[in-house]
């Protein structure tokens, strides 16, 4: 999990070198904070975040979305799950600095292909990384078991796209229309779902919305 040179953090479903290949160097963007603080603040404004709470990120890339939450999280629990072991290993790096508070699991998890783990959590979120997601329903479907009744899912993502984002050779979603997401994240059982503008992404002569969208699990 990882991205294209502006994206944000991001699953490597498609292939984790190139995000291997990039890892070292993904923090030294400056537009990839500024994207993960919008997330971040649409979350912190859209969910409880009570103390203690149980949080994973996945597909956490270098974990900036978690990071810029610290503030506003109190004695987090935290799990980063990436299948990019570059990425791994930078998140691995902050928490031995302290950037990540200790102790931060860092996981290597892909809900596609792994079985879905017993832990479970008060919030799961992801930035950039479903329109990696071949098998969304099951990925959804995972999340919803995974999450503690009451907890609750943030999923920040690209708008439905002309398959400009990422050029020819990408065989993954071209981001998503938001009536359908919803149904989807409806269909998977959650509740209470809305879907937001929340940040964008701007390549060349062309910007890119980019929604958050936010459910519970009843």
């Amino acid at each position: 999990m990882g991205s294209e040179q502006t994206e944000h953090d991001h699953a490597g479903h498609t292939g984790t070198g190139n995000f291997d290949d990039k890892a070292a160097t993904w923090d030294e963007d400056p537009d990839k904070a500024r994207q993960s603080g919008e997330v971040a603040r649409g979350i912190a404004a859209a969910v409880p975040l009570a103390p203690r709470s149980r949080v994973l990120e996945y597909g956490a890339g270098t974990g900036l979305v978690t990071i810029a939450l610290l503030d506003d999280l109190v004695e987090p629990t935290l799990t980063l799950a990436d299948s990019s072991s570059g990425m791994r290993q930078v998140l691995a790096d902050k928490v031995e600095a302290g950037v990540l508070p200790s102790p931060t699991r860092v996981s290597d998890l892909d809900l596609e292909t792994h079985p879905v783990p017993t832990d479970h959590y008060d919030l799961i979120l992801s930035s950039m990384v479903m329109h990696h997601v071949k098998s969304f329903d099951v990925v959804l479907g995972a999340f919803f078991e995974m999450l503690d009744p009451g907890g609750h899912l943030c999923i920040a993502d690209l708008d439905a796209e002309d398959g400009s984002f990422h050029g020819h050779d990408f065989d993954g979603h071209h981001g998503f229309d938001r009536v359908s997401l919803q149904a989807s994240v409806e269909r998977a059982g959650f509740t209470d779902v809305t879907v937001s503008d929340c940040s964008s992404i701007t390549r060349e002569d062309a910007t890119y919305p980019v929604f958050l969208a936010v459910a519970r699990k009843p």
